[in-house]
């Protein structure tokens, strides 16, 4: 539909082009205009009895036939425009409020002008009529802080066309409110997305406030920078695409106010380190339990349980906790009051063993609950006689019913026994382990690395091992982005058990109130180091969670470490990011991507095993410059041999190997890969399995792996060396 220019402003013409582009063809608004039928262009639309153009509802109006008189009905011609007809009338409602008639006879009549300015007068209507209501919406929510119900709200207005509109009311308001209210604007907008508001409606609604920030800074004088950090976190949010800076900025005039935002939020913001993290907490965050909270819920819902004997209402109160990786505490709390409360000992323990045969409760969540109480059992004893023993039953009893498995705990002796706080052992090793590591900062030689922890710590002992985690990553936080890098890249290339490396990182949480005093950023260093070791893989993901659940407080250093962590990992492009965080691979020179560095193994092993030097494919190895991703050119050339069976390959693995290019470590990482992966490698080739057995038989004669390397029959790779 097109607009005279004489009759509607530019505004109303915008609004007239968005409500036509939004409005659903067979929706009916109380303030449509009836049709005749014979129009080609309009669909009839039904008028129920009462309605405001009704003559039923206005009969004062004249329906006179002799002359059009003030009310009469304006019908459309063949061509859509409006005539005067004496059958009928608008009733009173547009010509009480505009005044307006139209004298067809007149010479200066115009259909065309006619038709498009009564269409333009209804959506002007419609819109000041929504702008009313969502100015009231907003002031509802800030006072009330309910989704829900705003949500309900905006949906019954049933205008999506307008709700750009919302969008900038409610930023606009929020603007120049507390941070409290900004934080309530940013968590609604993300709240309605795409659900409530179109992200069309969102884009058109964040143009409008960069438009009109040159009006806005009047009466808000930061507005360049409150609503950069809004269009921020919407980036942040995933409720704007990143490309609206450019796009935006591209068609603002150069001197106004909307390009010095979008430059701030641009520069100011997303370009900053750890982003996310400091938008999302620019303004306090999000509401979150603390651990005080939690307990008491959790304490609150046993002793009603015990009072009630309800389970389904207990299962239902666990279930709104929604923290399940805590558990833990849960089985901690009810076996700790049934070892003071005997006589509900079995109302306990039925509820436990229910919780976890419906799933409520995991088993590495109820393993871990037991722990806890097995590590505190020393001071239950105080105030509960025989704790050990009573302790015991009740392991033994959960175990004959099922739902504990017995052998997954901690030794329980019947006597306590008193640990000393650190050994000799230890002590030397951690001065050792110093000097290691600052050679190693020298050097930058991981087999060195390697051989004097097999000389100090040969049996590898787990606490050790997280001892060495501990001290690696501490003294690299004290320095600089090169020796960050280098840490990182150690600790990929060790190949420590990620719960040694796990717990290596929880001690490290613990005395980051004492690193603090040196180091200022030690969360975010932390935080780093952790999103790291996921992206090479020395962690899983769910140990996050392991870590979290030790942490829950809001705002313990644990708990900002674990969201700093996630925060990065959730990021868009994270593991590229990640890896370049220090420059990559240990230098100045930026890392690569995981995939990237895959695409150039694979071709660098296609381009030998096609007849190349073999010379120049030990220098591309070279040149990768990441030795602790070694391991995928042992699995891809292992499989490519295995495939193929063609031992060209086996060369080139040979002479890296007798150069030190790839170490025994990178070796066994790369077999035990593709232990892994022989079911899926059987599908296509049927003799994978007697082929690898053939290969690592001549890895070992080889030295490349040692003597002890086995594989079970189901082809995983075992770690303790022991055969079947």
């Amino acid at each position: 539909m097109e607009f005279g220019d004489s009759f509607l402003s530019n505004e109303n013409q915008e609004l007239a082009r968005s409500a036509s582009e939004s409005a659903e063809p067979l929706s009916v608004s109380p303030l449509q205009i009836s049709v005749n039928t014979k129009s080609p262009k309009w669909p009839k639309s039904p008028r129920p009895p009462n309605s405001p153009r009704s003559p039923k509802a206005h009969g004062k109006l004249g329906t006179s036939k002799g002359s059009p008189s003030k009310g009469s009905l304006l019908k459309y011609d063949r061509d859509g425009c409006s005539k005067i007809d004496g059958e009928g009338t608008w009733g009173g409602l547009l010509d009480a409020e505009y005044n307006y008639s139209v004298d067809p006879s007149d010479p200066k009549y115009d259909c065309n002008e006619e038709c498009d300015h009564r269409t333009g007068r209804k959506f002007t209507v419609d819109f000041e009529e929504y702008k009313k209501k969502t100015t009231i919406i907003v002031e509802e929510y800030f006072a009330t802080d309910d989704i829900v119900s705003t949500a309900d709200e905006l949906s019954e207005l049933g205008m999506p066309g307008y709700n750009y509109y919302f969008v900038k009311k409610l930023i606009s308001m929020a603007m120049d409110r507390h941070d409290k209210e900004k934080e309530m604007a940013a968590v609604l907008l993300s709240a309605l997305y795409a659900d409530i508001i179109d992200p069309s409606q969102v884009h058109k609604g964040f143009s409008k406030l960069v438009e009109s920030s040159d009006d806005l800074i009047v009466d808000i004088p930061d507005t360049v920078d409150i609503l950069a950090l809004f269009i921020a976190r919407a980036v942040v949010d995933d409720i704007l695409p990143p490309a609206f800076l450019k796009k935006q900025m591209a068609s603002l005039p150069a001197e106004s106010k909307g390009v010095d935002v979008l430059k701030r939020a641009e520069k100011g913001y997303l370009a900053a380190p750890l982003h996310a993290e400091i938008i999302e907490r620019r303004w306090g965050g999000s509401k979150n339990k603390t651990v005080e909270d939690v307990n008491a819920n959790i304490n609150n819902l046993l002793v009603e349980y015990l009072v009630s004997d309800d389970k389904k209402e207990a299962f239902r109160c666990i279930k709104d906790l929604n923290v399940p990786f805590f558990h833990h505490e849960i089985i901690k709390r009810a076996i700790i009051m049934a070892m003071e409360r005997q006589q509900a000992e079995g109302q306990l323990l039925d509820l436990l063993k229910d919780a976890a045969q419906e799933g409520l409760i995991n088993t590495s969540q109820i393993t871990k609950g037991f722990n806890r109480i097995i590590d505190a059992v020393d001071d239950l004893s105080l105030d509960i006689p025989d704790a050990r023993g009573i302790l015991q039953s009740l392991i033994s009893k959960a175990a004959s019913e099922g739902w504990l498995s017995a052998s997954s705990l901690k030794s329980l002796s019947l006597a306590p026994v008193k640990q000393p706080l650190e050994d000799n052992a230890t002590k030397i090793f951690k001065t050792k382990a110093q000097f290691i590591i600052q050679e190693y900062f020298l050097s930058g030689d991981i087999s060195e690395v390697s051989s004097c922890l097999e000389s100090e710590n040969g049996n590898g002992v787990a606490e050790l091992n997280a001892v060495f985690v501990k001290r690696l990553i501490t003294l690299a936080m004290d320095r600089k982005n090169r020796e960050k890098e280098m840490a990182s890249v150690l600790l990929s290339s060790l190949c420590f058990p990620a719960d040694d490396v796990l717990n290596g990182f929880v001690m490290l949480i613990e005395s980051a109130d004492d690193t603090a005093l040196d180091n200022p950023v030690v969360v975010e260093d932390l935080a780093m180091f952790l999103a790291r070791a996921v992206v090479d893989e020395v962690l899983a993901p769910q140990h996050l969670e392991e870590i979290e659940s030790q942490f829950l407080g809001l705002e313990s250093i644990g708990s900002k470490v674990l969201r700093m962590a996630n925060s990065l990992l959730k990021a868009r492009l994270s593991g590229e990011r990640i890896l370049r965080c220090w420059g990559g691979a240990g230098s100045s020179r930026p890392g690569w991507a995981v995939e990237d560095v895959k695409d150039k193994i694979g071709k660098l092993l296609e381009e030998y095993d096609s007849g190349g030097d073999i010379r120049e494919a030990s220098r591309c190895i070279k040149e990768l410059n990441m030795p602790f991703f070694h391991h995928e050119i042992v699995k891809k050339a292992l499989v490519t041999i295995i495939e193929k069976k063609n031992e060209r390959l086996w060369r080139l693995l040979n002479e890296s190997f007798c150069s030190g290019l790839i170490t025994s470590y990178q070796m066994m990482k790369g077999f035990g890969r593709v232990a892994e992966t022989l079911d899926d490698l059987a599908l296509d080739v049927p003799d994978a399995k007697k082929q690898f057995v053939h290969y690592v038989e001549k890895a070992k004669v080889a030295g490349w792996l040692d003597s002890s390397f086995c594989f079970d029959k189901s082809g995983h790779d075992i770690e303790n060396g022991t055969c079947p």
